[in-house]
């Protein structure tokens, strides 16, 4: 079971990377950052396939693209210096309640 955690961490690690990068690539025009958005979102399917053989695939997806879009916002708001807001940190805070309760609601292999 840990090995399935190790492998959906690794997803989500590998998804930030990549929508990390695609913001980056500024539409396609660096050729660096382009490629390893490919990369990283390849990677982070592979490793979510992996973690898919012992989770639910709510579950996992909940989790994946949850804990993804949380990490996201945050990069975005530290990093990219995007605007923050009360609502904004409130809807992250939401969307780890549900997939907390979507974890708590699902049964592992």
């Amino acid at each position: 079971m840990l090995q399935a955690w190790m492998w959906l961490v690794g997803a989500i690690v590998f998804e930030v990377l990549g929508t990390t990068a695609m913001k980056m690539s500024e539409g396609f025009t660096k050729t660096m950052p382009s490629v390893a958005m490919g990369v990283f979102y390849i990677l982070s399917l592979t490793a979510l396939t992996y973690a898919l053989k012992k989770f639910d695939v709510s579950m996992a997806y909940a989790i994946w693209s949850g804990v993804g879009t949380a990490l996201i916002t945050l990069i975005g708001i530290w990093y990219f210096k995007e605007s923050v807001s009360v609502v904004k940190i409130a809807s992250i805070g939401f969307i780890i309640i549900g997939v907390v309760g979507l974890h708590l609601s699902t049964k592992v292999h």
